[in-house]
């Protein structure tokens, strides 16, 4: 296994997607990584297009899921249905048993239906009833949501945040990014869009997955990774203005997605080790979501990207 064959994937996903290099790069780290990605940005800037060109260009089965203020919890996971003719109930499972799930702007469902994906997304099973039941082996949620206030939005709960692996801010294309997207849709006006040239199998994912965990990780680099989450949970040892800026640090889970992230981001380099380097290039996406500012930081205008990019700067390099 090497990162080139990864190559079908890129093809089609840049045939489908014009700039967003960081929410491509992002989307295959997780995909190797076994994790799930939440995607953010304002309206219009592709997101939905990327998840569904990756589901393209993977082997399995995909559900999008257009979250709305009326779905309820039956709706994703399943429900069981009585069956006359036999005299029993049967489940019928719901979207979630599908190998990768757009999770369409997840923000604008209630508490009660985002918490349905908690099991789902933590554990890979869902329980009804007194039954529980295995996700497929490989489930992915790939969940957009919009960052601008709008009537009908709830903010998603901390424990759900923790799940993602990674979240991924998505921007406006640049002047020639634009211009290239209108050449683009213009041939898509014209005809269909590719499909993509080879499907990725699951077995050549799985294979994938198993080359990325061998990566050697330095134990050294283990202790910076635990430094780094050490230092949202306790700013003051590191710096003044850090634990100012910081109400709540990440949870062990950001240690396990670094080390998971770094090491797939090694491999897509090309690499054999993982290095400083692949580590800092994917800790804004890890720990952003997971960290909590202060009241005094947000009124400063203190992003968390600003706090994690100081964080990066504080905490010293084996």
């Amino acid at each position: 296994m090497n990162p080139t064959d990864l190559d079908p994937v890129r093809e089609h996903l840049a045939s489908r997607v014009i700039g967003q290099q960081k929410l491509i790069d992002s989307m295959l780290v997780c995909l190797l990584s076994n994790g799930h990605l939440l995607v953010e940005g304002m309206p219009g800037l592709a997101k939905t297009t990327a998840v569904k060109a990756l589901s393209e260009s993977i082997e399995g089965d995909f559900h999008r899921i257009q979250f709305t203020p009326d779905l309820l919890p039956s709706d994703l996971i399943g429900t069981d249905i009585y069956r006359h003719e036999k005299g029993e109930f049967e489940f019928r499972p719901g979207p979630l048993f599908h190998n990768v799930l757009l999770a369409d702007e997840i923000n604008r469902a209630p508490a009660k239906v985002q918490s349905a994906l908690l099991e789902a997304m933590g554990e890979y099973q869902i329980t009804v009833g007194q039954r529980t039941y295995p996700l497929p082996e490989l489930f992915m949620v790939l969940a957009t949501q919009n960052p601008i206030e709008q009537e009908g939005t709830y903010h998603l709960p901390e424990a759900q945040l923790d799940r993602f692996l990674m979240q991924v801010w998505v921007d406006y294309p640049s002047r020639d990014e634009e211009l290239q997207i209108l050449d683009l849709d213009s041939q898509l006006q014209k005809s269909p869009p590719p499909d993509p040239s080879r499907r990725l199998s699951q077995a050549h994912l799985f294979a994938m997955r198993r080359d990325v965990a061998n990566v050697f990780l330095d134990p050294k680099l283990n202790s910076y990774i635990v430094d780094l989450v050490q230092a949202t949970r306790n700013p003051a040892a590191y710096d003044d203005t850090l634990a100012r800026w910081c109400r709540f640090g990440a949870s062990p889970r950001a240690s396990i997605a670094l080390t998971r992230c770094a090491r797939a981001q090694a491999w897509l380099e090309g690499g054999k080790f993982v290095s400083p380097s692949h580590i800092q290039k994917v800790a804004p996406e890890i720990l952003r979501h997971r960290i909590l500012l202060t009241f005094e930081a947000e009124a400063e205008g203190v992003t968390n990207d600003n706090f994690v990019a100081r964080l990066l700067d504080m905490v010293a390099i084996p």
